[in-house]
Order: structure tokens, then sequence, then C-alpha cells
């Protein structure tokens, strides 16, 4: 059991496994030590990553996150690195995955160039939707939500090919979990309406901005977004040396695979839009001293 000092920082038991897996969502190893904004399993720590990753220095030898680093501003992000070196041992790795800026683009060139022709306009709609609706959406789903619930898309296995089966096919949820997250949902809903016809009444036509302007910070949205050569860029600014850009299943990690956290127990790659990078905290005299942000 993880246990907070007089700090407020957690204390990581010496038998726990070091390695850490941030903003897990429902992807974590029961061997690791899972951390989310918000826990769904007794697995995973409940925590607010925009506040700093709450470890003492130097408390693990892999960092793992996948399709966290975009949700964080370009200066956010760059803390969190901080936060990721700082938690990190000397020799220690970190595993970065991010939707890949440079596949996007050149798969909208591609899409692009063909419905110029007359050819799979429905490719350059979906690679318009992914170039711009998961930074520029006002509510939920956005644009992409849309599509993904036609009932027949015409360009189904390219979409897979970009995004993954999940996406297009969400894996279904237990009916106990599926009769809770109604009930949540309908609570939270009744208690939003209250709140937002108080809001209404209050600010008028000015309501919208507002509501708008909750919705991008609630941490649905892109608010950046990364290639080979920034995220690289980004990593060896903080402090970390040797970033290198892996596949869905090769890397430094011992036994990577295994995890199942990139790639499925079948192979099947989940988020093939993904940059995966990877990186070490040097172990010399020279490394970076990075102190804790709050």
């Amino acid at each position: 059991m993880l246990t907070c000092d007089a700090t407020g920082i957690l204390d990581t038991p010496a038998q726990e496994q070091e390695y850490l897996n941030l903003g897990c969502c429902n992807r974590y190893c029961l061997g690791w030590t899972n951390v989310d904004c918000v826990s769904h399993s007794s697995a995973v720590i409940s925590h607010d990553l925009s506040k700093g990753i709450p470890f003492k220095d130097a408390s693990f030898q892999v960092v793992y996150h996948s399709h966290l680093l975009e949700h964080f501003s370009k200066n956010c992000g760059q803390r969190l690195l901080l936060e990721c070196f700082r938690v990190l041992k000397p020799g220690g790795i970190i595993r970065v995955a991010v939707p890949d800026l440079e596949r996007i683009v050149r798969e909208y060139l591609n899409a692009f160039e063909d419905a110029a022709r007359g050819t799979r306009r429905d490719n350059y709609d979906w690679m318009m939707i992914e170039l711009f609706d998961q930074t520029a959406r006002e509510s939920t789903g956005g644009e992409m939500g849309k599509y993904l619930s036609k009932p027949d898309m015409p360009n189904r296995d390219f979409i897979i090919r970009r995004i993954g089966r999940d996406a297009v096919t969400p894996p279904s949820e237990s009916r106990p979990a599926r009769m809770a997250t109604r009930l949540s949902n309908a609570l939270h809903t009744r208690l939003e309406r209250a709140r937002d016809l108080i809001y209404k009444l209050i600010l008028g036509n000015r309501f919208h901005a507002l509501d708008v302007g909750r919705f991008r910070l609630g941490g649905e949205v892109h608010l950046w977004m990364y290639d080979r050569y920034s995220l690289s860029t980004a990593l060896e600014g903080v402090g970390f040396r040797n970033a290198t850009a892996r596949t869905a299943t090769n890397s430094l990690i011992p036994a990577w695979s295994s995890y199942n956290l990139d790639v499925d127990p079948v192979g099947t790659i989940y988020k093939p839009d993904s940059l995966y990078m990877e990186a070490v905290k040097p172990v010399t005299s020279d490394s970076r001293a990075v102190g804790r942000n709050t």
C-alpha cells in the first residue's frame, strides 16, 4: 500500500516494482505504480498531474505515459517532463507516446492529393478532422465523435489503421459498470443543469463563452502536438539524453511487450497513430538536479 509522508509526497515501498505509468486511464499493470486524474481501480492512484508527480526524487527506474503529453500546453508539458526527470533514478528510462504530427501531416497530404484527383474524398474529410478537431473542438467528442458514430463509414478500415480499432468499436463494459456509469452520469447531468441555469441567469449571452472555456480547460482537447524533432528536443531540453524514436514493440525497457501497454496480447497496436520515443536520465555528474514542481 502507498503511504504519504508529512510533505504529502507518496512513498513507494521497496517491494513495489519501480515502474511508473502516468495518465493510465484503464490501461495499467498491477505490478506498476499507476496514476490517473480519476481512479476506477484500487490499482490506480488518483492525482492531478498538472500539480506535479506525487513521488520523491529518484523513485523509479521507468516512467511511461501514452497520449497524455499533448493534453498539456507546451510550457506545462515541459514542466511534466521535468517532473518525470526528477522522479527517475540516474540511468532510468522515460518512454512517451503521443499522436505523431509528422504522420498526420503526411497522411493529410496524401489524402489531399487523392481528393484533388477526385478519389477517396472520405479519407480527406477524415484527415481534416484528425488534424484539427482534437485541438479546435468546443464540445465533447467534437466532429470526430460525430464521424465515428456514423452507422456506415466507407473508410472504416482506413480509420482503424489510423487510430486503432478501439476508437471505432469501443470495448463493452460489464452490466454493473454500465449501470454505475449511467447513475453517475445522470446525477452529474442534473447537478450541471441546475448550476448552468444559475449561470445563464447571471451571465445572459456571455454564458456561451464560459461554457466553451470550461470545456477547453477540462482536459479533453489537445493543447500541443509533437513530431520526432520537437519531442526529442523537449526531452533533451530538460536533461534527458539519447532521445530515440521506437516502435510499439521495441524498447529499452526489459520485456516491454509483455506489459501490453502499447500492444494487446495478440499483437494489435492500441494507438497506431502514435510516435513512440524513449530517452535516458544520465548517470554522470552533469545530470541536472531538477526540483519538484508544485
